[in-house]
Parts: structure tokens; sequence; C-alpha cells
């Protein structure tokens, strides 16, 4: 046998029963929107043209466009289709974009941890460190929302051998992040289980448009293709599946990337009560009230 993770076991979605999301819905759709800030000058960072040289200003006013900008219009956007986002945060955005968590909380969005700033990877932490980096990202959002976030999700979607297990032990409930599944799955770890929702690690304008160089409009048709297929999916193999978008405010922002996505947008509204537009939080808390739904 090969050496496999040994964080969740196989399971086949079509041997397992069939059951529907609340309202009797197959299809849950989610957006995730990335809000993030990043340390100018060190540290990792997403850039629309890499190699820049230093001190990289162009770079930099490319990312803050979404802060200042692209993440007002996208949560509008979105909100307007019946898919208000749940926020990826980086929590310096409380200090250096408050307005950007203001329009948020307006608009009821749910706020999933995402770290400090997107310049910082778990990646190498020891764990101690880590344990107190992730502490650190549920304190600043508790002390500015009133409550805890349930949900985290990795700046570059990096872990180490203790994240699941840290997790569990800071007080998380459910993870973004992995894309092994179209229904949610449960994590062994040390401290008991950990919820995987799925994430969009191929429906996600950063691993699509920046890393793969996809257009706009084929990202919309991306999104368009995946939805009508995983309900159609759905449908036939009674089966209740999550759909999720995660999008990032200077990427979809953009305003010709914003136009080819309230496209796709509109299509899914277009769906009506055939679908639950939800949360990542709110699927969570379904499987937490119902838990052998989850595999």
């Amino acid at each position: 046998m090969l050496p496999r993770q040994t964080r969740y076991g196989y399971s086949a979605l079509p041997q397992r029963p069939g059951w529907t999301w609340p309202g009797g819905s197959k299809l849950a759709v989610y957006v995730a929107l990335g809000v993030e800030e990043y340390i100018f000058g060190e540290g990792m960072t997403e850039d629309l043209f890499p190699g820049a040289p230093k001190p990289d200003y162009a770079n930099t006013s490319w990312r803050d466009y979404g802060n200042r900008v692209g993440g007002f219009r996208v949560m509008d956007a979105c909100a307007a289709a019946g898919l208000t986002p749940a926020l990826l945060l980086n929590t310096e955005l409380y200090d250096h974009a408050p307005a950007v968590t203001d329009h948020a909380r307006a608009l009821g969005c749910e706020v999933v941890a995402h770290g400090l700033t997107n310049s910082h990877t778990l990646a190498g932490r020891d764990p101690q460190d880590e344990a107190a980096y992730l502490a650190a990202a549920a304190a600043a959002i508790a002390r500015a929302e009133g409550q805890a976030p349930a949900g985290w999700s990795s700046p570059w979607l990096a872990h180490t051998d203790h994240t699941a297990d840290l997790l569990v032990e800071t007080g998380y409930r459910y993870v973004l992040d992995l894309g092994m599944d179209d229904q949610p799955v449960w994590l062994s770890t040390r401290s008991g289980p950990l919820l995987c929702v799925p994430y969009g690690l191929e429906l996600n304008d950063s691993t699509t448009i920046i890393g793969r160089q996809a257009d706009a409009r084929d990202f919309a048709q991306m999104i368009i293709d995946q939805f009508d297929e995983l309900l159609h999916q759905a449908t036939v193999g009674d089966q209740a599946l999550v759909m999720p978008i995660v999008l990032h405010s200077f990427i979809s922002g953009q305003p010709f990337r914003l136009r080819a996505l309230r496209a796709a947008l509109d299509h899914i509204a277009a769906a009506g009560d055939r679908i639950w537009r939800t949360s990542p939080g709110a699927i969570a808390q379904h499987i937490f009230d119902q838990p052998s739904r989850a595999v």
C-alpha cells in the first residue's frame, strides 16, 4: 500500500445515502471572498506580474485596489444575486481597511479567519507558534465581530502536520482549503473531529485567472458549467452537494471581470429555490446538527 494522508478515509459518493439541504434543496452554493492585506516589501505576495523590482509599488497598488474599490463591488454583486459572500479575512484589515469589514457586516457576511496577513503562511511553524497564530486571528475577529469565527481558511492553503489538531484545540469547528469531495467530510484529529467544508480549488479566480491565465469570461463560464452539472448530478444522483465559488477582491473586483462574473451570478440566481444559497458556516452548522451526513 502507498503512504497516504491520515486525516480522512476513502468514501465513494454513489454509495452514500441520499439526503437534502434545508428547504429540500439538493445543491448548496456559497461564495467565499478573499479580502487580504500584505506587508509592504516582505513576505509572500500575490502578483499580477511576478519579478517586479523592489520597492514594488505596481503589484502593491493592484492588490490595494481590492480593498479600496473592488471588494465593495463584488460583495454587492453577490448579495444582489442572493449569494452574500463569506469573507476569508486577513485580520489586519480591521486596522488598514476597516470600511471593507464595515460593509461586510452591514450585508450580514460570515467572517472566516484567514490569518493576520497574506504575507504569512503556516508552513514551517512549530506547533506552539502555529497555535498562537491561529488563536490571534480568532481573537481579533472576536473583538471586532462579537464572536469568534467557526471557520478557518489558511493563507496560501498551507498546513503543517499539526494544523488540523491545533484548529480544534484553539476553538475552530470547520476548515475550508480542501477539495476532495462535493460533500462535507470529517477530518480526524487528536482532539476530536474537524469538519471540512468543500472549497473551490479550481473554481477560484486566483488559481484560474492568475495561475492558469484564463480570461474573465472563461471563468464565468466555468461557474455556469459547474453549477449546471452539479445541479444535474445532485438531482439524478439523489445527493446533497456543495458548490463553492472562491473570489478575491483585487481579481474579480476589476470591472471587466466583474461584468463577466455578474452573468454567472445571475445564472445561479435564476434557479430560485431549487438551490440553497448559503454560507460555509451555515453548511457546517447543518452538519453539526446532523453529523452522520458528513463522511
